[in-house]
């Protein structure tokens, strides 16, 4: 007759026995979905969209966005506009379909599990009439002696038939107010996603930069800082387009007066101040006063660190620790190893199995020259970016080092991915406010936010 402690030693064993094999057959299923990816393929057509016909001759590029961004491989439209490309990484990572026409770069997001990849393009116009503002919003955020200020610009190209509005030499101009030091440019097509540019200098704080406005909306968002002595100033702002409607955004304890501004409520915890119909060549001015803290500048850290300091710091730390039944003890070396054992092959299984992440990637996310923008206001009022060097790709090392810097790199994707999500969500719910956009759009397009964020959910 079997003893207690033989039973249990059985059980035990039996449940481990299980867990191996569910292991196996998970193991087993990775593999085969590996194998499926090595051998993706990807299959489409160009289509221009002005014309409405399929587009042939049109040179294609295989982008891949782990990595570096880099073009794995080339391709051309054949006669009827379609296309193939074959490449190990379609299928196990999100990848970019490119079209180049005329100089411009048009692009498709090919998320895992995708085979096909439809790409549109469209004739350039050099038709300032193409493109429509319709909000110029200014944010101001005061910095000690100095003034952060980020002018915005809602842009709309409804052409029909549809173009994109493009000229190579610089095609939507910009000018700063006197003494203002420029920070940086940025632009962004219907993805949302801001990538800076490089502004043209035409002289006398003028400036220019050249972005291909597709049908759609696009925005450009300009940075720049001002002296802010005595904390405060005056702007005056030259209006170049005109606009729709004109929006200052401030912190609550800074004073905003203006010609023609007035209150318009709040949105994040910052005041708005508006005026409609600002005609092209205003000079539009705005008072400033006070000062305000940077946003997440308060005092939750030292709070933090003050109730970790507050616990008790014993030897146990105020645990409670208990004795191990004694017949027990017999069993612990088996145990010890058979966990160590199942934790190593789950490491294996899990080191091997590819991480997808779906990203919405901005047109012109991917031109040579382009870099990342984040948010120069943290996270807790995403307004206001500034342009900061893409981080260098990894060298070379090992497999273990290899997979750890796999593991970094989506991290930073969908950490850029989520900010650029919350920031499409705060102008969102801004245009809302203001009106600059109509429920029926409002409702669509917060069904695509939710959509991409429940996407980097799953991934």
């Amino acid at each position: 007759m079997k003893t207690a402690l033989e039973n249990e030693a059985a059980l035990v064993l039996a449940a481990m026995t299980r867990v191996v094999r569910r292991l196996s057959l998970l193991g087993i299923l990775l593999l085969a979905s590996l194998a499926t990816a090595r051998a993706g393929t990807v299959h489409g057509t160009v289509k221009n969209g002005t014309t409405g016909k399929l587009a042939p001759g049109i040179d294609l590029v295989l982008i891949q966005l782990q990595g570096g961004m880099q073009e794995v491989a080339h391709s051309k439209s054949d006669g009827q506009g379609e296309f193939t490309f074959d490449h190990p990484a379609l299928g196990a990572q999100p990848m970019i379909v490119r079209a180049i026409y005329y100089g411009i770069n048009f692009n498709y997001t090919v998320p895992p599990g995708r085979s096909t990849a439809d790409v549109d393009i469209y004739e350039p116009s050099e038709d300032s009439k193409t493109i429509n503002v319709l909000l110029h919003m200014v944010v101001i955020q005061p910095n000690g002696a100095k003034l952060i200020v980020a002018e915005e610009y809602e842009i709309e190209n409804k052409s029909q038939p549809p173009v994109a509005y493009y000229r190579a030499d610089g095609n939507f101009d910009f000018t700063l107010p006197e003494k203002g030091a420029l920070q940086g440019v940025a632009a962004s097509g219907s993805s949302g996603t801001l990538v800076e540019k490089l502004p043209i200098d035409k002289k006398n704080s003028k400036y220019s930069i050249a972005f291909a406005f597709r049908p759609g909306a696009s925005r450009v968002r300009v940075s720049y800082e001002l002296p802010y002595a005595g904390s405060a100033a005056s702007l005056k702002l030259p209006t170049i387009y005109p606009a729709g409607r004109f929006l200052v955004v401030a912190p609550p304890k800074v004073q905003i007066t203006g010609d023609g501004l007035a209150p318009r409520g709040q949105a994040q915890g910052m005041n708005l101040y508006g005026r409609e119909d600002v005609v092209a060549g205003t000079l539009a001015s705005v008072n400033i006063s006070g000062t305000a803290p940077r946003p997440g500048t308060g005092g939750g850290a030292d709070q933090r660190q003050q109730g970790r300091d507050a616990q008790p710091r014993g030897e146990t730390g105020g645990v409670t620790i208990q004795q191990v039944p004694r017949r027990l003890d017999v069993l612990k070396w088996p145990l010890i190893i058979g966990f160590v054992c199942l934790f190593a092959v789950g490491a294996v299984l899990l080191k091997r199995k590819p991480v997808a992440v779906l990203v919405e990637v901005d047109e012109e996310t991917l031109a040579p020259n382009s870099k990342r923008v984040k948010p120069a206001f943290p996270a807790a009022s995403p307004v206001v970016s500034a342009p900061v060097a893409a981080a260098p790709s990894p060298p070379a090392a090992e497999a273990s080092s290899n997979a750890s810097a796999s593991l970094a790199e989506v991290d930073a994707v969908v950490g850029i991915s989520l900010d650029a999500l919350k920031e499409r969500l705060f102008r969102l719910e801004l245009r809302h406010q203001v009106g600059t956009i109509t429920e029926t759009e409002y409702a669509q397009e917060r069904a695509r936010a939710e959509k991409v964020l429940r996407d980097l959910v799953q991934g």
